[in-house]
């Protein structure tokens, strides 16, 4: 299990190498200089209507803008749902980040992930947030300009090859250079008062 964290992280920084011209088509390229890295950010809101809500069952019914209604259960680590009434907004927001920078030579540090979350204050409308950070580092094992392809070898010595889509990336990049990547996700949820009509 622990291998399949590690390889999505490799996939991760291929995708990120084949990628990137996307986010710098208009960054005049400088074919000697190795890439240093990059980042690249999406997030997705989602907002719901409370529609029913059960405060002895903790059921809560909820209905997108698209018209579709979903049912769940609020678990006890959903303190106030007291605060919460018909009407209410419930707005969900999930973001990813991958960030990757290439270094010359350079020994991978293995893979590490840390997570945090946060609540809103007893008494107040729910709300809530949770990050996972992984970094990762890997080394390029080869390149195959004739594919175009790059290898690379995780911190458990396993390799994946990977296509690479925009073959001017990659100039500057050597084999035993080291890509350290961290990969982000964070989910924001928080309901807001209906407002009055």
């Amino acid at each position: 299990m622990k291998g399949t964290g590690t390889w999505m992280m490799a996939s991760c920084a291929a995708v990120a190498l084949c990628l990137a011209s996307v986010a710098l088509a208009e960054a005049p390229a400088q074919p000697t200089a190795p890439p240093k890295g990059e980042a690249m950010v999406a997030s997705a809101e989602i907002t719901a209507t409370v529609t029913k809500i059960d405060q002895q069952t903790r059921e809560v019914t909820l209905k997108t803008n698209d018209g579709k209604e979903y049912s769940f259960v609020a678990g006890d680590a959903v303190n106030n749902l007291a605060q919460v009434r018909a009407g209410d907004l419930v707005i969900a927001t999930y973001t990813e980040a991958l960030a990757y920078e290439v270094k010359k030579g350079g020994k991978g540090t293995g893979a590490a992930t840390t997570v945090a979350a946060g609540a809103a204050e007893p008494g107040a409308k729910p709300a809530g947030a949770v990050a996972r950070q992984t970094t990762l580092s890997v080394t390029i094992a080869a390149i195959d300009p004739k594919v175009p392809s790059v290898t690379f070898k995780g911190p458990a010595g396993n390799t994946r090859t990977i296509r690479v889509r925009y073959p001017e990336k990659l100039q500057g990049v050597n084999v035993g250079d080291t890509v350290d990547i961290t990969y982000t996700e964070a989910l924001a949820i928080k309901v807001e008062k209906a407002e009055k009509k």
